[in-house]
């Protein structure tokens, strides 16, 4: 989720803004909209708020202007990210993407719960649901990986008591709780400075790119949001799940239509949904009766 979005939410909520993001309108990829809702992380707030005129929305970029503002993190091996806090693993996928998404027309709009849909549902096996093993660094130091622990513990658990789905922790790996660990399904990191608070990936991902890693800022500016419930979000997507609110225009922030619905209601409040993309959560990311239907249908 963009750290940038997430911030200017609860800034605008403390000022009692209407439009908590509307002051960002200003930023140069704004008529952009689709380079800033699936390639600007840091756009999200902007995309997400304010209006917008219908010329605007309907004005795509280059392919040039697309890559040139993808975002990529900044280290060996890092992750092109897409839709606020979703990995691709290369300039190839980034391309594809650009062409199988960005050019795609856009428009659906349909309710329910959504998992990955390309071709078929992204999901875990029926074997491999129920042995999802993941390691947390020492690299998040002592107070802050005891934070993790106890973070991932809960959030696994919220999941776990709605879905067939296990996520084992298996601590022995921490020393070398590495995207290389093969000890384990996938590692929890830290990180710093970037402009997600936390991002994740998908079950279709190869082992390099199954990782959760966590922004040093997630553990002191995500207002009401605590490390569970963030943790509780990208876990989400770790089963396949995509934003909720990437299934309504009407959102403000379409993502693309590799999605199929799960229930039969759209849900503003859903454990997906960005609060400032039109949604109603403005507590703790939680699962809601909703999100916990969609999850027993792909993992009953």
């Amino acid at each position: 989720m963009g750290r940038r979005a997430l911030r200017g939410w609860w800034e605008g909520q403390a000022e009692g803004a209407q439009s908590p993001v509307g002051q960002r309108k200003s930023l140069p990829m704004l008529k952009f909209r689709s380079v800033a809702m699936l390639a600007g992380v840091s756009m999200l707030g902007a995309a997400c708020g304010g209006p917008e005129t219908q010329q605007e929305s309907e004005v795509k970029p280059t392919w040039e202007e697309f890559q040139a503002n993808a975002y990529r993190e900044p280290w060996e091996g890092g992750k092109i990210i897409v839709n606020g806090d979703e990995a691709l693993e290369s300039e190839e996928e980034l391309a594809a993407y650009f062409k199988n998404v960005v050019q795609a027309e856009l428009g659906k709009s349909q309710d329910g719960l959504a998992v990955y849909y390309i071709g078929g549902d992204i999901k875990w096996s029926s074997t491999q649901k129920l042995n999802l093993t993941y390691c947390i660094s020492n690299n998040f130091g002592t107070t802050n990986k005891a934070k993790m622990v106890t973070a991932m513990a809960n959030a696994t658990a919220a999941w776990e008591a709605t879905a067939s789905v296990n996520f084992t922790y298996l601590s022995q790996y921490d020393a070398s709780c590495t995207a290389s660990q093969t000890g384990v399904l996938f590692d929890v990191r830290p990180v710093s400075g970037q402009s997600y608070v936390a991002r994740a990936f998908f079950p279709n991902s190869a082992r390099s790119g199954r990782n959760v890693l966590v922004d040093s800022s997630a553990f002191t500016s995500t207002g009401a949001w605590s490390l569970t419930g963030v943790l509780r979000h990208e876990l989400g997507h770790t089963l396949g799940f995509r934003h909720e609110h990437t299934r309504s225009t009407a959102s403000g922030c379409y993502e693309d239509n590799q999605w199929r619905a799960l229930t039969s209601t759209y849900d503003r409040a859903s454990v997906m949904h960005y609060p400032q993309c039109n949604g109603t959560q403005t507590g703790d990311l939680v699962l809601t009766s909703l999100d916990k239907q969609g999850a027993r249908s792909l993992y009953p």
